[in-house]
Formats: structure tokens, C-alpha cells, sequence
């Protein structure tokens, strides 16, 4: 049966907590905005309860401990809807008694859970690297990027640690939401939409610094002196710099 919740990870607990409450454990987790798998298929509605997917929450962290029960977060922004269901079931298997699962790799659910949570680890730590900043009129140091996996939540405490003294707005050009530090909080921000569809001027033009040219000649300047033509290694080096990233690196443009 498909558990329709709204694309939130307080969704998707519910839905665990409400697969518990009606012992519906072929319950597979489908977003809305993802066409049902079967027409003819049965499904439920879920609707967002906080208190019921904080109690699952507050249970995994019991079981678990922290940091593995964040790994079920992890997974989740990975958009993948085989990821989800695999959680759901593992999920399951703890709050059933066994607390070890996660280290049995001989079930076919953790090894692709942890294969996906793998490749969401190695995206977050790729986008700590890769993000490059533009800065604008206005002081605000704007970048776009555009991750496989919608990582910005796990990149947002990383960048206010790193840039405090700032103000600056990463922008998920492929979900069309970013987040912005004001130098206090940091709050996720949407890209709002003119009557037509199409993304509202307000929305995505910025003014850039008249020195923020400069800056980036001398950071091109930079990276070609730093550069060993006699030791190029192009194979190795799109091994580490995937070429879907280049079009947002300065250094590559």
C-alpha cells in the first residue's frame, strides 16, 4: 500500500508511526509530488502530525543512538523513493527488537540503505568544497548550485560556522528553494512565482559588486599558477571534480 504523505521528513515519519498504529507493514512511502506507482493499487493519505513523528524520532535516537538515527535523514534527502521504503522497513525491524540491524549487511535493505547514505554523505562534503560565492551590491554573497541530492540542509550549519561574519544565500537552482544567513539565523527561502509561471525579477536578479569581477580574475589567476601543466591528470581530476559541477566554479568558466 502507498502512504502519500507531503514530501516532508515530519511526513514521512507519520507515516512510519501510522503503518505501526494500523500493522500495515507492506507500507511503502510515496511523496505527492511523485505519480502513484499502480493505478489500481491501494494507497492512504497521510496527513503531517508532529507529535506522532516526534515520538518516532525520540524513539530511534533511543534505539540507536544520534547519529545513526540522523542516517535515516540523511537518506531521506536523497530523494529516492527505493531509499525510503528501505528505511521504512528497517525502521521497523528496530522498533521490532532488533536495535543491531543497521550492521547486518548480509539483508539487501541495509546495503542499499547505507549505499545511499553514502552517496548523500559524499555530495554534502563535495558541496562544502564547491560552492562559489558571488557578492552583491547589497553586501549579500549570493551561489547557485545544483547537488544530485537536496543536501542544503545538511551544509547550512557548516557554511554559518565558516562565514558568520556574513550575509549569503545558497540557492538549489534544480528545487528551486536556497538558504539564507542574515550573520544570526539561517532560514530555507523559496523562489516565488509571477501569475505566468515563470520566476519572478525580484526573485533573480541580483546587482553584483562592481569588484566582484575583479575578485574572480585574480581567483583564475590564482588556480592557473598554482596549476602543473607537466602533471595534468585530467581522468583523476573529474574523478574528484565531477564535470556537472563546472558550469558553477568559477575556475572552470
Amino acid at each position: 500500500m502507498d502512504y502519500i504523505f507531503d514530501g516532508s521528513y515530519s511526513g514521512y515519519l507519520t507515516g512510519l508511526f501510522e503503518c505501526f498504529e494500523r500493522s500495515e507493514w507492506d507500507a511503502t512511502p510515496r511523496s505527492a509530488a511523485i505519480p502513484q506507482g499502480s493505478l489500481f493499487g491501494s494507497h492512504r493519505v497521510i496527513t503531517t502530525d508532529l507529535t506522532k513523528a516526534k515520538r518516532v524520532q525520540t524513539g530511534l535516537m533511543k534505539q540507536l543512538g544520534a547519529k545513526d538515527a540522523e542516517a535515516f535523514f540523511h537518506v531521506f534527502l536523497s530523494e529516492n523513493p527505493s531509499a525510503w521504503t528501505s528505511g521504512y522497513k528497517l525502521i521497523q525491524q528496530v522498533f521490532k527488537g532488533r536495535p543491531n540491524i543497521l550492521k547486518n549487511f548480509g539483508e539487501h535493505d541495509v546495503l542499499y540503505f547505507v549505499k545511499t547514505l553514502k552517496q548523500v554523505n559524499r555530495e554534502r562534503h563535495r558541496m562544502k568544497a564547491f560552492v562559489r560565492f558571488s557578492k552583491c551590491t547589497n553586501g549579500l554573497f549570493f551561489a547557485t548550485v545544483e547537488p544530485d541530492f537536496n543536501v542544503l540542509p545538511l551544509i547550512a550549519t557548516f557554511f554559518k560556522n565558516r562565514y558568520a561574519d556574513q550575509s549569503w544565500l545558497i540557492f538549489d537552482v534544480k528545487r528551486r528553494y536556497g538558504i539564507l544567513y542574515d550573520q544570526t539565523n539561517v532560514r530555507e527561502v523559496h523562489l516565488t512565482t509571477t501569475l505566468a509561471g515563470g520566476p519572478s525579477a525580484e526573485a533573480t536578479s541580483f546587482s553584483l559588486d562592481e569588484r566582484d569581477d575583479l575578485f574572480k580574475r585574480l581567483w583564475k589567476l590564482y588556480f592557473q599558477s598554482t596549476n602543473i601543466t607537466a602533471r595534468r591528470n585530467l581522468k583523476l581530476h573529474v574523478q574528484h571534480v565531477p564535470k556537472r559541477y563546472w558550469k558553477y566554479l568559477v575556475e572552470k568558466n
